[in-house]
């Protein structure tokens, strides 16, 4: 049995998730675009990416899906087909947790089928750009009347968030641009017909774990809103086991000789909320104190978090003054050494890279 600490698990996903050493690799090369970036602020998807690559940011190769948890990521355009038929439900019983909302108790009953109706209805909707809001009403239309619900905030009968974005990537949608004027788009190229069923469910256990890993079904489930039971079910045999402080944990095992070998990296990033570091489901283990915990992942408005020698130290929040400079306000769970204020000073030009200004401040709290 392989024994590992807390320390050489984040060591391990530090070093797979392109944490270690930034280098100039394009976007799209990164093998991080495996698991995907999840876009949650404009522009967070590019401090995520340059947190890791020295590079051109924008990458045509790239593309924004809804896809785990229904959550805009970035992916590869090559990627998208398999991915539709790894993230297709495996059963009516994952469908119904994956879609799972207090507006729409009868419709999560539909199961796959709920998905089936939705996609197909994007299908015949966007076959052009068109504002987010538009296509809500006319798919809305489309599907069964239990996957809708009144919306008393637009005064309109829409369908469930929930049912609608796990929906989008086999409903052959791509997410052209958020906020005020979001905007949704055909995939081009298209992706397949829809799935059958799943197929390579497998394979995208094995990409959590490869990032995120060692874990269990519990967290894959979490990862996927999914049910231990489900995942379980469909647990890969060819994997390891290992323990992570006496946890049982799985890895592929391919994996194993660089969890044993990882090494604990120094130096600062300044990473951006939901960075595929932070989308692990064992906080306890990436943040062992409670309250911070609480800090980092918010109900609502999460910071991003101050990366320092492999340890989350702190975190941070951008505001952009016009398109001149990015004003940084850090606050550490404990207080900086001088030296350590410097290298993050000096990691906030990175993010000030990725938002496309000349200069950043830091203010530290």
């Amino acid at each position: 049995m392989i024994e590992v600490d807390r320390a050489q698990v984040l060591a391990f996903r530090l070093a797979a998730l392109g944490l270690t050493e930034r280098g100039d690799a394009r976007p799209a090369d990164l093998p991080v675009l495996d698991l995907g970036v999840q876009e949650y602020t404009p522009g967070s998807t590019h401090v995520a990416l340059a947190a890791r690559t020295s590079a051109e940011l924008d990458d045509d190769r790239l593309v924004t899906v809804w896809a785990a948890r229904g959550a805009p990521h970035l992916h590869r355009r090559s990627d998208l087909a398999a991915l539709t038929a790894q993230l297709w439900p495996v059963s009516d019983a994952d469908a119904a947790a994956r879609i799972k909302s207090g507006q729409i108790p009868d419709g999560m009953r539909r199961g796959i089928a709920a998905l089936r109706v939705t996609a197909e209805a994007f299908r015949a909707v966007v076959r052009a750009p068109m504002p987010r809001g538009e296509a809500s009403t006319e798919v809305s239309k489309r599907v069964p009347a239990e996957l809708t619900y009144d919306c008393a905030a637009c005064k309109a009968r829409h369908i469930a968030g929930n049912v609608w974005q796990q929906a989008g990537l086999p409903g052959g949608v791509q997410v052209l641009s958020r906020g005020r004027e979001a905007t949704l788009g055909p995939l081009d190229p298209p992706v397949p017909d829809l799935p059958a069923g799943n197929r390579g469910i497998g394979e995208l256990i094995a990409t959590y774990l490869r990032f995120l890993g060692p874990a269990g079904p519990a967290e894959v489930a979490k990862y996927l809103l999914s049910t231990t039971a489900e995942i379980r079910a469909r647990w890969p045999a060819e994997l390891v086991e290992v323990r992570v402080d006496g946890r049982k944990a799985w890895l592929p095992a391919d994996r194993v000789p660089a969890l044993e070998s990882a090494a604990t990296p120094r130096g600062v990033r300044l990473l951006p909320a939901m960075d595929p570091l932070l989308q692990s489901r064992d906080r306890d283990l990436l943040v062992p104190d409670r309250a911070r915990q609480k800090e980092v992942w918010r109900v609502l408005g999460n910071p991003g978090v101050v990366l320092l020698d492999a340890e989350i130290a702190g975190v941070w929040r951008p505001r952009m003054a016009g398109r001149k400079r990015v004003d940084l306000t850090v606050a550490g769970f404990a207080p900086f050494t001088a030296a350590q204020r410097e290298l993050i000073e000096t990691e906030a030009m990175v993010v000030a890279r990725a938002r496309a200004v000349p200069a950043a401040t830091v203010a530290f709290e």
